[in-house]
């Protein structure tokens, strides 16, 4: 479309009638109006690429309003004003309750008169359609807010002494997606954390682990045992997911209340890493499958010995799947444990000389998005869990 302030307008004219055509084209000869012609709504199809549908109204449509109706539910924001020969009273509040931006009465206008309204046509049905985009992405934003809070909760952890660091970043599209992170500390002191991925991208993937995370963090606070929990985030799965053939990777871990082990739950979910001199993932030997698999077999704890100073770091599989340094290759679990380690580094360099700055998964992070060169395509979640011996 053109921007009708400056530049010609262009008006399809719909109706049978071709005095009224003629008449028409001559008030509108000195006018910066395009005037093109379609005799019925078939004829028209193919032409409604303009600024604004001229609508010859019979008589006999005066109560159905059909053909208006079904200029209104094409697809383009051109604008549809009716015109008319006699009209009958109230027809022009129908008209407009119906969708319409005017109603002309034939003969009643010159040119000039006739192109302004023809103009200002134009202009209302634009700032319609620029009011409803805000308002839809007001909606958008609204909705991305409370997904957000769903997904992203803040960590419900008493002791002060254990370290929890919690990290999101949206794919390319800025939109949440379906991985998920949670960190809860249970009644009897342990500590457990969960990163979650349901498979797929889009809202309703979203919403799914943000009900997920609920579940999950609401069994957990209820006391289940670790299996039980899983157990009921898999009946959520299975009543929220909208095709049979959604699933979710999760990786669970429950350190222990003396901080000295951990049971590690794998669901068909990458394996955390102990972080250190080298940073190594943690046993897989115990992998389960992935919630709502149709496969025999549920999940079984991977008991962890953890030394006196340990950080464990969860992440999903966006972190592994990145490609790097412009190439088709994936950055995978060496690389991942690498650029971890390296950060380690640094952020110790940093702290023997008394600067403070980012944490390390906000620079592991960034330092994954450097080596992928921008935005992550996938969203990613990243948590670690660290313990100082208490000091």
């Amino acid at each position: 479309m053109t921007e009708i302030t400056t530049s010609t307008i262009t008006v399809l004219v719909v109706g049978e009638d071709d005095a009224d055509a003629e008449q028409l084209g001559l008030l509108l000869a000195d006018a910066p109006v395009e005037l093109r012609r379609a005799r019925t709504a078939d004829e028209a199809v193919g032409a409604l690429d303009v600024d604004c549908v001229l609508l010859d109204l019979p008589a006999s449509e005066a109560e159905s309003l059909s053909t208006l109706r079904w200029f209104l539910r094409q697809p383009g924001t051109r604008a549809v004003v009716v015109w008319t020969a006699q009209p009958e009273p109230g027809l022009g509040l129908r008209v407009i309750a119906a969708g319409a931006q005017d109603l002309l009465v034939k003969g009643e206008m010159g040119g000039a008169t006739l192109y302004r309204v023809l103009r200002y046509a134009v202009q209302r049905r634009q700032a319609e359609v620029q009011e409803r985009e805000m308002y839809r992405a007001q909606v958008r934003d609204y909705e991305a807010s409370r997904l957000e809070r769903a997904l992203l909760p803040s960590p419900l952890v008493g002791d002060g002494s254990v370290e929890v660091l919690v990290g999101y970043r949206a794919g390319r599209d800025g939109l949440l997606g379906g991985d998920f992170y949670d960190v809860v500390e249970r009644a009897d002191g342990s500590i457990a954390a969960v990163v979650g991925d349901v498979a797929g991208h889009g809202p309703d993937e979203a919403a799914l682990g943000a009900t997920l995370r609920t579940a999950w963090r609401t069994a957990t606070l209820a006391d289940l045992s670790p299996p039980r929990v899983l157990d009921v985030t898999e009946q959520i799965l299975a009543a929220e997911r909208g095709r049979p053939e959604i699933f979710a990777t999760l990786v669970m871990v429950v350190v222990g209340p003396d901080r000295t082990w951990l049971d590690l739950y794998l669901c068909g979910h990458p394996a955390p890493f102990l972080i250190g001199r080298p940073t190594v993932p943690l046993p897989s030997d115990r992998r389960g499958r992935a919630l709502g698999i149709p496969a025999l077999g549920g999940w079984q704890a991977r008991r962890v010995e953890l030394p006196d100073r340990w950080r464990v770091a969860l992440f999903t599989d966006g972190m592994l799947e990145t490609t790097v340094d412009g190439t088709d290759h994936r950055l995978g679990e060496d690389g991942l444990a690498e650029l971890i380690a390296d950060q380690v580094r640094s952020e110790q360099a940093r702290h023997r000389g008394g600067a403070g700055g980012a944490t390390i998964v906000d620079r592991v992070m960034e330092a994954v998005s450097v080596r992928h060169g921008g935005n992550l395509v996938d969203d990613t979640a990243l948590v670690v869990l660290g313990w100082d011996g208490g000091r």
